[in-house]
């Protein structure tokens, strides 16, 4: 009972404080005057009659407490005639009004400051620096990867600007990234599709633009509007290289054009479809392409021809020990990945290597390591049809479909498996040529589903996202984006094939599509499977191109069909198995099947060693024994 007659009181008082409060400005002074004086006076008089020299007169004990009072309450104090104390008064009422009113002038104008660094609304000036417009996901594998890239720098800067509270903006990212080396990030609040916003993170001098797809439907329309309004806030056409990323194929073309000639523009459809592809023809490249794309091992760099100019391709394979070439960057900004090995090398081209770092690629001729007796001559492999599985279906499974088309041999076999059995998403019989395509309605994550295929029988076994229909179109909005779903579901999809992997006791071709790394760490499957983790892949990808532009042509040469791209082809195709030999014979083994070896991957180390059994770019004076059943890693054509 009295705990609640306690309650009660603290309610009432609050109440009535908050009436106090809504009374206005005057009403607060006069109750405050009130509650000093209570308190002031009765002090003033106890410090006056406890005081052994203070007068003995209660006139004089009373004077003594006035002034007492005036030096307290800063109103001066002073005694003598009436009209003498009311001046006083008056001068030091004055004389706090105007302190009071300075002090509050001051501090209303540090706070607006404060607030409005808080915000984020102030200019960026910063030269040389990268801007990254937009807020997602890929900010962190973004900034994370600049920094790296950063890292030998002196001084280094990332603009962010999106529209959100700047505060929340730098607690992510710093809880994100931990080590930023020399690198600020500096962050600031304001809409990416305006041009009067944009100026605040300074693109005008920034090295880099890099604008990030938002999440949702609306992405790709919101990339563009952002690049649109680049162009209006900086007319001009600037040193600055801008990337951006769109995730619709059909809005890939739109986007360029609002990016300009100088602009370029990734389509994430397009790249995870030919990625997915590759790699699930070939095992282990997309550990390949994870060590190439981040700045953490080796990356692609160019270095000047040098007294290289004026030979032929073939003898700068083995004119660089800790460097490995694999193409020419020519004058006019054209690539050529592993040209024919005849090819003239001319005075203003720089040659394209895979190195450790870019002061790393040292001229060193190596050509006298080679062991000539440990090359052999591989006979040619016929091709096969293949069976492979496809689980899953989403808006990128068509060109997964079309990607696997130009890769297989007449004959191949692809059954798809999907929650809805259709026509494919538009995939016709009409538009292929050599794969034959099955469509089967089922449930990916329904392990009875799964055991009636014979999954142990297919060449190669492909899972990408497909959300729940049922979280998606349900009539209560779902908690989680719809990559999210989707990557949930293949969770369980990898969760069931793990299970028949283990009941058949046979390893599974496996390839995996998903949106979030962090769900990668989860996958139960075996350590080196290969994941092709669609954010991250892009946010590396335009690190790699805002940093060398050049990059933007040899991926795209890479991914596509046509083109030279990475394979692993068994390397007791190039020299004897069993035998220890420097990779520099590697190199001149691949050299004569006109392809540029890059690197290796031992398969008696593959699933639980270093790097999970992959090399890339040993130093060629280096011996390893290569058996039967290792890869060797070159770049080839298909």
């Amino acid at each position: 009972m009295a705990q609640e007659h306690t309650t009660s009181l603290r309610l009432r008082l609050r109440y009535r404080f908050d009436n106090l409060v809504a009374g206005g400005t005057a009403a607060l002074i006069g109750w405050l005057a009130v509650a000093c004086l209570v308190v002031v006076v009765p002090a003033s008089a106890v410090l006056v009659w406890a005081d052994r020299s203070t007068p003995t007169t209660l006139s004089g004990r009373l004077t003594a407490v006035w002034v007492s009072v005036g030096q307290t309450l800063k109103i001066g104090g002073a005694v003598g005639s009436p009209l003498y104390v009311l001046a006083s008064v008056a001068l030091a009422l004055v004389g706090l009004l105007f302190v009071s009113a300075l002090v509050s002038l001051i501090t209303t104008g540090i706070n607006r400051r404060i607030m409005s660094l808080r915000l984020g609304h102030s200019t960026v000036l910063e030269a040389g620096h990268t801007v990254v417009l937009g807020w997602s996901d890929q900010i962190f594998p973004v900034a994370g990867e600049l920094v790296a890239a950063n890292a030998n720098q002196r001084r280094s800067a990332i603009a962010v600007l999106a529209p959100k509270d700047k505060v929340e903006m730098e607690d992510e990212l710093s809880t994100r990234i931990d080590d930023r080396g020399r690198t600020r990030i500096i962050c600031r609040n304001g809409s990416t599709t305006d041009p009067t916003e944009l100026v605040r993170v300074s693109p005008r001098t920034a090295k880099a633009v890099l604008v990030l797809p938002p999440d949702g439907e609306a992405g790709d329309a919101h990339v563009v509007k952002t690049l649109l309004a680049l162009n209006a806030a900086v007319p001009e056409a600037g040193d600055a290289v801008v990337v951006a990323a769109v995730r619709d194929t059909r809005n890939h073309v739109t986007a360029r054009l609002a990016a300009g000639p100088g602009g370029h523009v990734l389509c994430v459809d397009d790249i995870i479809a030919r990625l997915l592809v590759q790699t699930a023809r070939q095992p282990g490249l997309s550990l390949v392409y994870q060590e190439l794309l981040d700045f953490a091992g080796d990356e692609f760099y160019t270095v000047p021809a040098g007294d290289l100019a004026g030979r032929a391709f073939g003898e700068a394979l083995l004119s660089f020990a800790t460097s490995c070439v694999v193409g020419l960057l020519h004058a006019d900004g054209g690539v050529a990945l592993n040209p024919d090995p005849g090819t003239n090398i001319g005075t203003s081209d720089r040659i394209i290597v895979i190195s450790q770092d870019d002061d790393t690629a040292v001229r060193a001729d190596v050509a006298s390591c080679v062991d000539e007796d440990a090359i052999v001559t591989a006979r040619p492999r016929i091709p096969r049809a293949e069976r492979l599985l496809l689980l899953g279906w989403n808006r990128r499974a068509p060109y997964i479909v079309d990607q696997l088309d130009q890769y297989v041999s007449p004959g191949s076999m692809l059954d798809v498996v999907a929650l809805d059995e259709g026509d494919g998403g538009g995939c016709t019989a009409a538009t292929r040529r050599r794969l034959e395509v099955a469509f089967h309605a089922g449930d990916i994550t329904d392990p009875r589903v799964l055991a009636k295929l014979d999954v142990p029988s297919y060449d190669s076994v492909i899972v990408i996202g497909e959300a729940d229909p049922v979280a998606t179109t349900g009539s209560a909005p779902p908690t989680d984006t719809e990559e999210s779903l989707a990557d949930n579901r293949t969770l369980v999809t990898l969760l069931h094939l793990r299970a028949i992997a283990e009941a058949a006791q046979r390893e599974l071709s496996l390839t995996t599509e998903m949106s979030d790394d962090g769900n990668r760490l989860l996958a139960p499957a075996r350590e080196g499977a290969d994941f092709i983790v669609s954010g991250r892949l892009i946010s590396v990808l335009m690190t790699q191109i805002s940093e060398s532009r050049y990059l933007a042509d040899v991926f795209e040469e890479l991914f596509d069909a046509e083109g030279s791209e990475f394979h692993l082809k068994p390397a007791a195709d190039y020299v004897r198995a069993g035998h220890e030999v420097s990779f520099g014979t590697l190199v001149e083994s691949a050299r004569r099947r006109r392809e540029c070896a890059v690197g290796y991957r031992l398969r008696a180390q593959a699933p639980t060693g270093p790097a999970y059994g992959l090399r890339i770019n040993p130093d060629k004076r280096e011996r390893v024994r290569l058996c039967e059943g290792d890869w060797l890693i070159v770049l080839a054509e298909s």
